[in-house]
């Protein structure tokens, strides 16, 4: 395995800046635990922007470092965390037992964990709030209804809870549950998010060029119908004036 620091622009990811940057109060019971929940829909052969929120639990300490491993059974080819202001992101990439077809492109290798660090305690989640990691993730799996991933989170006085138990069907939730995604059915060929928002920005930018000369034409017809207007009103207007002096002339 290989680590690689990223270092993303700022504008990566840039319609989840908010809630990447955001630090939560920690008000909720539905919050207890290190969860990831989609921004929008996560459907299935699709890509989405996810975000893995974790709380602070402890009343003397702030959580410094989340630890995020990805699933080995449905790897994903496409991993790309958002920067989050006040901490640090190393992603981790292994070799695929099998290759991954994505674009026409063989993959050999995945993202297995991402790893965000505060860059300073006092940077880390304080007590009582909750940090959300925004990271964009695709193609999501066909083949399953939900992607699990494990994580570990650690504290600044070293303490570190590992929220790894995989929730079992019809079974009570764990008590350190693993943070799991539910993917939604697929929609057509639009969970091809890639290929359909290229599609669609070239539709739109044509569809744009094509209407430009027709708005054009629209706008010098009703100026040149305007212009006509006026001109006939004057000119109305001068055949009246023109009548009345030659009806008040001398000898007439």
């Amino acid at each position: 395995m290989k680590s690689l620091t990223v270092r993303t622009p700022r504008r990566l990811l840039a319609g989840s800046a908010l809630a990447g940057t955001a630090v939560l109060a920690l008000s909720s019971p539905a919050f207890a635990h290190v969860s990831v929940v989609p921004e929008g829909t996560a459907a299935k052969g699709g890509y989405a922007v996810v975000d893995f929120r974790v709380p602070n639990e402890r009343d003397n300490a702030s959580t410094v470092k989340l630890e995020v491993t990805f699933p080995a059974d449905h790897p994903l080819a496409s991993v790309m965390p958002q920067p989050v202001e006040g901490w640090s992101v190393v992603v981790t990439k292994g070799k695929l037992a099998k290759p991954l077809s994505l674009h026409g492109k063989q993959i050999t290798e995945a993202v297995t964990k991402v790893t965000w660090t505060a860059t300073a305690p006092d940077k880390g989640i304080q007590p009582g709030f909750i940090q959300q990691f925004p990271v964009s993730v695709g193609a999501l799996p066909e083949d399953t209804d939900s992607i699990v991933f494990k994580a570990l989170q650690t504290y600044s006085n070293k303490e570190v809870v590992r929220w790894i138990e995989v929730q079992e069907k019809g079974a009570e939730e764990p008590e350190y549950p693993a943070p799991t995604l539910t993917l939604s059915a697929a929609t057509g060929d639009g969970h091809h998010d890639s290929g359909t928002t290229e599609a669609a920005a070239a539709n739109t930018t044509t569809t744009a060029a094509s209407s430009a000369p027709a708005d054009s034409t629209d706008t010098t017809a009703r100026v040149l119908g305007v212009v006509g207007i006026v001109v006939g009103v004057a000119g109305v207007a001068y055949g009246v004036l023109a009548g009345r002096r030659r009806t008040t002339a001398p000898g007439a």
